[in-house]
């Protein structure tokens, strides 16, 4: 074999060895590549995800504020539109209250119209029975309320007197009732002279202190503190017969327009409160006690000499004939064994002019509880309202 044959074999073998070699780099090189293009999709596919997700969260939210925003509006419709109804269930009550004294001649008992409670009904029943052509828009709004006399509970406002223009005092006398009252049921007496007290702070800067009313059974103007402060009747004084160590405190506390606002008062407590709810009230003047519609506790608290098993006996007495003025009182009083001489028409009465209108109203997913305080005129019977409380 020549050296050029073997140069040549060499040669060829070198060549045939170098091809798989540049094929295998080759195939490395694709390798890579596909791999650079296949992560390169995934990261465009990972984005396009991200973007997609992101847009999702952004319109879904968007959709979730204006379903909020859509929803709170339909709620304020309701509730609005359960307002108006509720309102109108008011003027319809202010008009049983004013045919009610028209034709009970002077009377407020418990056996008047006023005393029927309206249980759950459909205002398209109403509405029906009056012929009204959209009775049945009303047919997923309920109502339902009563009328409560007010007059039938023990007055706050009676623990300050005011015997003479421009002169207030407290009232030893309903004082001493509510002291009577607190301990019938079974709370400190104490509780009382602190509540006058803080009474008649309340209403040394409000400008409806001297406010005056009007006479249950006559047609005389009576003080707004028309009941008697002092022991005697005729000694006005800053005392009578309490004694009081604050008689300018540097702060005045707030008006007290319900009962809640005796939380404001050192010693009671949210279950005192409560205990005391179904038997006094605040209203805007002196009142006297409804004979016909008060409790047996009420009654004995207010009544000198009372207990309150004769209390019991005058009430159940009372549920077969209603008192129709105040003589009838006296004698069932004096049939009772309270021994009594006189009673002041500005303590007892058997006409009511103040009433607690309690109302509900569900209007789909609306509904307003409402308790409204209502004054009617003795003389004119006319109506208006004093104050009206939302429960929340």
């Amino acid at each position: 074999m020549t050296f050029s044959s073997l140069l040549c074999r060499r040669s060829s073998s070198g060549a045939r060895t170098s091809v798989p070699a540049l094929a295998h780099v080759r195939r490395e090189r694709r390798t890579r590549r596909v791999k650079q293009r296949v992560k390169q999709h995934g990261v465009a596919i990972i984005s396009a995800l991200l973007v997609v997700a992101l847009s999702a969260i952004l319109v879904s939210g968007m959709l979730w504020r204006q379903q909020v925003q859509v929803r709170r509006i339909e709620n304020q419709r309701l509730l609005s539109q359960a307002q108006w109804v509720a309102r109108g269930a008011l003027d319809w009550t202010r008009l049983i209250l004013r045919s009610e004294g028209d034709t009970s001649a002077g009377i407020t008992y418990l056996g008047g119209l006023w005393g029927v409670p309206i249980a759950r009904t459909r205002l398209s029943d109403f509405l029906g029975q009056i012929g009204e052509v959209r009775a049945q828009q009303g047919a997923a709004t309920y109502l339902s309320g009563s009328i409560e006399d007010a007059q039938a509970k023990f007055n706050l406002r009676n623990l300050v007197a005011s015997p003479a223009p421009g002169v207030m005092q407290l009232s030893a006398e309903q004082t001493a009732a509510y002291q009577r009252l607190l301990l019938s049921l079974g709370l400190s007496g104490q509780l009382a002279k602190a509540t006058a007290l803080q009474m008649r702070a309340a209403l040394s800067q409000s400008v409806t202190r001297f406010q005056t009313g009007t006479s249950m059974s006559g047609s005389t103007p009576v003080a707004g503190g028309g009941m008697s402060g002092g022991m005697g009747g005729g000694n006005f004084t800053n005392k009578p017969g309490i004694e009081d160590g604050d008689e300018n405190p540097a702060v005045a506390p707030l008006q007290m327009t319900s009962v809640d606002s005796l939380l404001d008062i050192p010693g009671y407590t949210p279950e005192i409160v409560a205990r005391l709810r179904p038997f006094v009230t605040v209203l805007p003047t002196v009142t006297a006690v409804n004979m016909n519609t008060a409790s047996a506790e009420v009654i004995a608290a207010v009544v000198t000499g009372m207990t309150v098993s004769q209390a019991q006996a005058l009430v159940a007495r009372r549920q077969t004939v209603f008192f129709r003025n105040v003589g009838d009182v006296q004698l069932a009083l004096t049939a009772a064994g309270v021994q009594t001489v006189s009673i002041d028409q500005n303590e007892f009465d058997v006409n009511s002019s103040y009433f607690l209108v309690h109302g509900s109203v569900q209007h789909e997913r609306a509904e307003v509880d409402r308790t409204t305080l209502v004054y009617r005129d003795p003389l004119t019977h006319t109506t208006r309202i004093v104050r009206v409380q939302d429960q929340l």
